[in-house]
Parts: C-alpha cells; structure tokens; sequence
C-alpha cells in the first residue's frame, strides 16, 4: 500500500494563531509547488478523554497555549525525500526561517508514517 505522512505537533501561544495561520497557508503553498500531495492544519479542540494519555502532555501544553497538528501527504517516503530536499533549498522558506519562532521548535514533536490503512 503506497502512502506515506508527516505529522506535526506543536504548542503555540494563541496570541500567535493568526501569524502562524499565515505562516503555515504560505508553506503549504510552497510546498504543494515542490509536490506535496495535500497538506493540512489543525488545532486542537477535544483532547481530554479520560483514560488515555493527551497530546497536551507529550508537548506540553503551557497555559495560554493551544496544540497544533499537521499533516503533510506524499506519494512514498522516497516521494518525501525528494521533495523536502527540494523545499528546504527554496529560498523562500529560508527566509521564513529567518523570522523570529512563533513558537518552541524544541517542543516540536515530528514524525513520518507509512500508510498502513486507507479506506
């Protein structure tokens, strides 16, 4: 089954939302133009279910703070390879690195997934 994501989670002040939702509609345009298949934002919204460990733990989440996840869709990993290497010579994206974090790239936690089920 061919697939493969990569999947963000981040902790970012909610002062910053509407910097980091511009930010992110900017990469996802550059990135879609390297060959990203799809890529999406999301954040957090139901993500205390007792029982079960929450994300705000595994980046912990400070007060003031919402959780942000993200989802990159590509062919393969190979597919990925290809086209971050391609992204991250953009010049573009290197100048939107040079701007000040909207939030702790420490507290970032990453990810890549083959698809295992897709209905």
């Amino acid at each position: 089954m061919k697939g493969y994501v990569d999947v963000y989670l981040l902790p970012l002040p909610k002062r910053n939302l509407a910097a980091y939702r511009r930010l992110a509609q900017k990469f996802g345009r550059i990135a879609r133009l390297h060959g990203v298949l799809k890529y999406r934002e999301f954040t957090g919204d139901d993500l205390f279910t007792k029982g079960v460990v929450s994300f705000t733990h595994n980046v912990r989440l400070r007060r003031g703070e919402i959780i942000v996840a993200a989802v990159v869709d590509f062919k393969s990993r190979t597919h990925r390879d290809r086209v971050m290497k391609k992204l991250f010579a953009d010049p573009r994206l290197n100048d939107m690195m040079k701007d000040k974090p909207l939030f702790n790239p420490k507290k970032m936690v990453y990810g890549g997934f083959k698809t295992f089920v897709s209905k």
